[in-house]
């Protein structure tokens, strides 16, 4: 039994390509390896998906540091905007937080991944479990896929939506790129994107499990001394070095990634200029003046936080605070507001929100997401050498790029005899 169009992949980009077409009328198979759809949207945002940002396309650009102008066609055809629409004519509500993050009002996961579940199923869609072995090509053209077990799935038409290579517990192991370089495209080295970073020395370690949130950080490259990313927000300490949203959305431009390459500065007083933090420790000095240093920054620093930062001054602990000097004080005022982590790598691709890197967009058609190698395969998703920062961008390219797969996949014409 053959099929207009056979969609591999049942995640986010997978599901909307899948249910698109079919609702075209298109006779669809959406080939799955895992028996439960949507395994990575139900493990995203902590298990409460961010599934978009609610921003105009520009601005969706804009925080997509790879490949981003190739997704403007994409985007203006199902903008974050017409994301929302669709999952509230779905039937699930919604709600905007910090950051323009859209969110479930539910807070579930799995309330996004059932959505797109009975959007597939409503539109007629034929749901196969299976692992794509390898494309069909027996005329230059893709006409369907070959599964391990040895089974053919003839199809006039094949998407390529198999995600990355993170989170392969949930299936992303990369079927993907191989399917591709089959078909002859180029795929570009692979690399984690929105991943923790580890540290050199313990100090993150003995600080492990603090969570700052409102800090400013910046990132140096410590060859040039030049300033590669800025922002603020919330930080979290790890017992291998640093983690949460603005140490994720950091990780995308600190490539090539290289021991001591780059450091991570961190304010943790960015509301004060640096006259005013010299006066709050005046002042902290001397309400607390016969008191030890090391036990009179519980107003100004987390208490996990304390010993590290007193090490790292250089003031013997039981320095009495009225005997600090101006010097020690201007000192501990700058470590304030430049702490430094040296940072010595990533942690493993497996552990990245997403992966950087994937199939070429010189070969794929920005205005249909079809090959331009070989007629009838398309790509969408993670499988694309595009990817974004945190806040919603990443599932947002995975939704346009399936929607504009599914409104551009077709019947093909009769094959000659």
């Amino acid at each position: 039994m053959g099929y207009d169009a056979l969609v591999i992949g049942g995640g986010a980009a997978g599901m909307m390509a899948a249910g698109t077409a079919a609702e075209r009328g298109l006779k669809v198979c959406l080939l799955e390896r895992n028996r439960v759809l949507g395994r990575k949207i139900r493990i995203t945002g902590k298990g409460r998906c961010n599934l978009t940002n609610r921003c105009d396309v520009r601005t969706m650009i804009e925080n997509v540091p790879t490949n981003g102008r190739f997704l403007y066609g994409a985007a203006s055809q199902f903008s974050p905007e017409d994301t929302i629409r669709f999952f509230e004519g779905l039937g699930l509500p919604l709600k905007t937080e910090r950051g323009n993050r859209v969110f479930p009002v539910s807070d579930r996961a799995a309330d996004v991944a059932e959505a797109l579940i009975g959007y597939v199923r409503h539109s007629g869609a034929s749901l196969v479990t299976g692992r794509a072995e390898k494309l069909l090509i027996p005329d230059g053209s893709v006409r369907g896929v070959r599964l391990t077990d040895g089974a053919e799935i003839p199809a006039d038409c094949v998407a390529v939506c198999c995600g990355g290579a993170s989170y392969p517990a949930t299936g992303s192991t990369g079927d993907g790129y191989r399917l591709a370089k089959q078909a002859g495209h180029t795929v570009l080295p692979l690399a984690p994107s929105l991943i923790p970073l580890t540290a050199s020395g313990g100090d993150c370690r003995d600080m492990m499990g603090l969570s700052l949130r409102n800090v400013a950080i910046r990132v140096e490259d410590t060859g040039t001394g030049k300033t590669v990313y800025e922002d603020f927000g919330e930080l979290l300490f790890t017992h291998f070095g640093l983690s949460g949203p603005v140490i994720l959305s950091a990780s995308s431009h600190m490539r090539p990634m290289k021991p001591g390459k780059y450091r991570v500065v961190i304010d943790l007083k960015p509301a004060l200029s640096p006259e005013k933090l010299d006066a709050r420790l005046v002042r902290e000095f001397g309400e607390n003046h016969n008191r030890d240093f090391g036990n009179s920054l519980s107003g100004l620093l987390p208490r996990k936080m304390i010993p590290v930062a007193v090490r790292r001054s250089g003031i013997p602990p039981d320095t009495k605070c009225n005997a600090i000097t101006r010097q020690q004080r201007h000192d501990f005022a700058a470590l304030l507001k430049s702490f430094e982590v040296d940072v010595s790598g990533f942690r493993p691709i497996e552990e990245a929100i997403v992966t950087s890197g994937g199939v070429s967009t010189k070969e794929i058609d920005p205005r249909s997401m079809e090959s331009r190698l070989k007629r009838g395969l398309y790509f969408a998703g993670e499988v694309i050498d595009v990817d974004g920062y945190t806040g919603g961008f990443n599932l947002q390219i995975a939704f346009c790029t399936g929607r504009l797969a599914g409104n551009s996949m077709k019947k093909s014409e009769a094959m000659p005899k």
